[in-house]
């Protein structure tokens, strides 16, 4: 398990949760529940002396809840998963990782002899690849991060191979058919359904913010009219980042987490209003201002007409804008997250979101698929049409889902909204429906294609009386809500987002580390114990000497120095000059040293390992301070006239800035010493 030129191998072992938290098959799935809640726990392990016979895990209750069964009688049996995958706990946590990510699983029982000896879970493999460096990546990353888990996050999931998604503990779409949109933006942004109170004060909230601001309203023209044409989704970006600018949205690590919510409440609340304006702005409309006493899709409706919406088209739009609150990790939640993460203000994240959502792959689908249905013309075309897009490789928009491998939700939901509708463009797009599922049947056996929430959206926003460029802002309104619940998540337990790429380019140039001390320019040696301490900002100071024949003068001072010497002047061609006070004009003490082949200068005979003590300190050892140039001390504790040496002869060396890392003579290179008196 030890590799001795490596770091100790991880097991399961290290990682896992011991000891598991169980229940009975005979026990209640209340029961259950509530120790799940108690240990703050998303499965607990159902056992049988000690041997795992199932799990019961957070999906299963979310799948519970929707039977509307009641959890007091429920017993276990019926809703855990039997005969669980189990994992030893000698195992390498790279194939724990592999055998969780395979198969979908957050958690899997450590067993050991047939005996449980703890849990692993999704979560515990996670920490250890934060801390993972990167060449022992736990494996390699898909393109797209496709099943890649990157975050935890407490707003919602996708079960793709299920056909199922989820807001917080509640079926999306049962939400969607028996909630309003003001009950389930309440769930995803406080974790709990509102009481009626509670739901009374979220209306009131929400209608005091939908006006635009005042420094906002006269630039909105121009942002409609810019470009050659209008891109509502474009318009909005730019909108929204006026006014995240005009409202004084703060960088949320400033903020605490009551004010980075209020702005959330507040954006959310204005985003659809900057969509109804920005379109009627574009044709050379005048925008209509929020209705005071209506509701979040009704009021949608109404500034797009100015007339009160019938209540059953409201609430269809309802049920399709609370569809697309949330779903998962797509690319524009991940970019709020990712931007959130660097500290950013809420308005930075959401623009960024938009921008993700532009993207025809993410959000940009709807009014394509009505364009395929405006292209296939009648229900009798539809047959040829589709077969000749197949056949040529033609991309069928409002089909297929990155995620779902089977029928998505949304799109059964929105399906019988639309048919419930009624109208001739519903009909005929559950007959073209059936065509392109029968033609991929027959030229594509084996592969599978559903239609994704697109399709029927386009449809039932069209027969609300939305104009089909307005789809994807429309779709940008309810996700706004989703994007700033993860955002406040992000915002609450925050780290950095900063993920590592595998480099497959040219090769590098070749690159060894080496020591600094390698290098002879900051070669470091230890000072002596005896040699006094230099203040920091004391340091050797090299300059060409200006006189013929002469190489350099060297000098010792505090930095900056101020001189009234001009050029630099070393005195002798042997010399060496050393400053013991700061030079104001005149010269320093030098010790006398004399040069050997090759132009290094060596201490005369007798000479000192020690450089001379700054101003006002004297070499450990000694009862004088250097003063002449010949050597000779000065009478002790006194130290030459600023200006003068001893020596009377040669002008004073001019100090410069020197190298900002090094700290007196230990840093220098073998040079000067000092003669002994």
């Amino acid at each position: 398990m030890t590799d001795a030129a490596g770091p100790r191998t991880r097991t399961v072992a290290d990682v896992m949760s011991s000891p598991a938290i169980t229940a009975t098959s005979r026990e209640s799935l209340a029961e259950a529940a509530d120790r799940m809640s108690q240990h703050r726990l998303g499965s607990v392990v159902v056992v049988e002396d000690r041997r795992p016979v199932g799990i019961l895990t957070e999906r299963d209750l979310v799948r519970f809840a929707g039977s509307g069964a009641d959890a007091s009688v429920t017993k276990v049996s019926e809703w855990m998963t039997e005969r669980p995958d189990t994992v030893a706990p000698d195992v390498e946590v790279t194939e724990a990782w592999r055998n969780l990510a395979e198969h979908g699983y957050r958690h899997i029982p450590v067993v050991e002899d047939t005996e449980l000896v703890g849990v692993v879970s999704m979560r515990d493999l996670m920490r250890i690849a934060q801390i993972r460096p990167v060449e022992q990546a736990v494996t390699d990353v898909p393109k797209g991060l496709e099943g890649v888990v990157v975050a935890e996050t407490s707003i919602g999931d996708v079960r793709g191979l299920e056909g199922f998604y989820h807001y917080r503990q509640y079926s999306a779409v049962e939400l969607a058919e028996k909630r309003s949109l003001e009950d389930v933006w309440h769930l995803v942004f406080f974790g709990e359904l509102p009481s009626v109170e509670q739901r009374d004060e979220l209306r009131r909230r929400v209608r005091a913010s939908r006006t635009i601001p005042d420094s906002v309203r006269p630039l909105l023209p121009a942002i409609a009219a810019a470009g050659d044409r209008f891109v509502a989704l474009d318009a909005l970006r730019s909108a929204v980042s006026l006014c995240a600018s005009s409202l004084g949205f703060r960088a949320s690590l400033d903020l605490d987490a009551s004010e980075l919510e209020d702005e959330a409440m507040q954006l959310c609340a204005l985003v659809p209003t900057l969509v109804m304006a920005l379109y009627r702005l574009s044709e050379g409309q005048q925008p209509i201002e929020p209705h005071p006493d209506l509701d979040y899709a009704a009021n949608y409706l109404y500034m797009l007409t100015g007339e009160v919406p019938d209540p059953i088209r409201a609430r269809a739009l309802e049920k399709y804008l609370i569809s697309t609150i949330d779903h998962g990790f797509n690319s524009s939640t991940f970019t709020a997250r990712v931007i959130t993460s660097t500290g950013a203000d809420l308005g930075a994240a959401v623009v960024g979101a938009i921008g993700a959502l532009s993207g025809p792959l993410h959000g940009g689908a709807p009014s394509r698929a009505l364009d395929m249905l405006d292209a296939i013309g009648r229900p009798e075309n539809a047959d040829a049409h589709i077969r000749g897009m197949v056949e040529g490789g033609g991309r069928i928009m409002g089909f297929g889902h990155r995620v779902y491998k089977t029928d998505d939700p949304r799109s059964l939901m929105l399906r019988d909204v639309a048919l419930g509708l009624g109208g001739p463009l519903a009909d005929f797009a559950r007959q073209v429906e059936e065509t392109v599922v029968r033609v991929l049947a027959e030229l594509k056996p084996g592969r599978s294609l559903y239609t994704n929430v697109e399709f029927y959206a386009g449809v039932v926003m069209s027969e609300c009386g939305v104009p089909r460029s307005l789809f994807t802002p429309t779709f940008a309104s309810s996700r706004t809500i989703g994007w700033c619940a993860h955002i406040l998540e992000q915002a609450g337990d925050n780290r950095l987002i900063r993920p590592s790429a595998h480099y497959a380019g040219p090769p590098p140039p070749s690159w060894s580390r080496r020591s600094p001390a390698s290098y002879p320019s900051c070669r470091r040696r230890p000072r002596p114990p005896d040699r006094p301490s230099w203040p920091r900002s004391w340091s050797r100071r090299r300059r060409r000497c200006s006189s013929p024949g002469h190489r350099r003068a060297t000098s010792w001072g505090p930095s900056p120095l101020s001189c009234s010497a001009s050029r630099p002047r070393c005195g002798r061609g042997s010399r060496t000059s050393w400053s013991t006070t700061p030079p104001a004009g005149g010269a320093s003490a030098r010790p006398s040293t004399r040069r050997r082949s090759g132009g290094r200068r060596l201490a005369a005979p007798g000479a000192s390992t020690s450089p001379p003590a700054p101003p006002g300190r004297l070499p450990t050892g000694s009862t004088a301070a250097w003063g002449s140039r010949s050597g000779t001390p000065t009478s002790t504790g006194t130290r030459p006239a600023p200006g003068r040496d001893s020596g009377g002869a040669g002008p004073a060396v001019r100090s410069r800035q020197g190298w900002p890392d090094e700290e007196g003579p230990s840093h220098a290179r073998e040079h000067h010493h000092h003669r002994q008196p």
